[in-house]
């Protein structure tokens, strides 16, 4: 599976909830796993694949949060902490570019896991981040939307020079 770049305009799209889990979408998950690992991401939403369908898969084990891979089948933030924190982010859409972008620091999401059961869990931290990024991402919103016109302009410059961008 090849990870869309900016500026596709697929990123833009709007996922649509999935009714349910079966065997297709588990497969789904899994190509979105490896294309995600083989990116060497920590996270990825089905639109980056050109996949319109409200998906998420992460991956935190390299840093210790998570046991393994994370996967979020019509992930809904239902809660967001007024406390912010910015950080440096990155994004498999935007190679070799990154920025800082204020989140909340903690949420609360509700999703249906690899089986289909429904689970709310609290996320804070860099899980918190990086499902608020890539919820985000099947709202058609990129980081790159949250960073200065300067810094905006510097990873336009540098996805040019990669090749990605004309």
């Amino acid at each position: 599976m090849r990870i869309l770049t900016y500026p596709d305009p697929r990123l833009r799209q709007i996922a649509e909830p999935v009714d349910d889990v079966d065997d297709d979408l588990q497969k789904t998950l899994d190509s979105m796993y490896y294309a995600m690992i083989a990116h060497r991401g920590i996270g990825l939403a089905a639109t980056q694949l050109g996949i319109p369908k409200r998906l998420i898969v992460i991956d935190l084990s390299s840093v210790g949060i998570t046991s393994g891979p994370m996967y979020l089948v019509n992930p809904e933030i239902i809660r967001f902490s007024t406390e912010k924190v910015t950080e440096s982010e990155g994004c498999l859409s935007f190679p070799q570019c990154w920025g800082k972008v204020e989140r909340s620091k903690d949420i609360d999401v509700r999703y249906l896991n690899y089986n289909g059961d429904q689970i709310t869990i609290e996320a804070t931290g860099l899980m918190a981040a990086c499902i608020q990024h890539e919820v985000e991402h099947l709202d058609g919103i990129l980081f790159h939307d949250h960073l200065s016109k300067m810094k905006k302009k510097m990873n336009e410059r540098k996805l040019r020079k990669l090749g990605v961008m004309k």
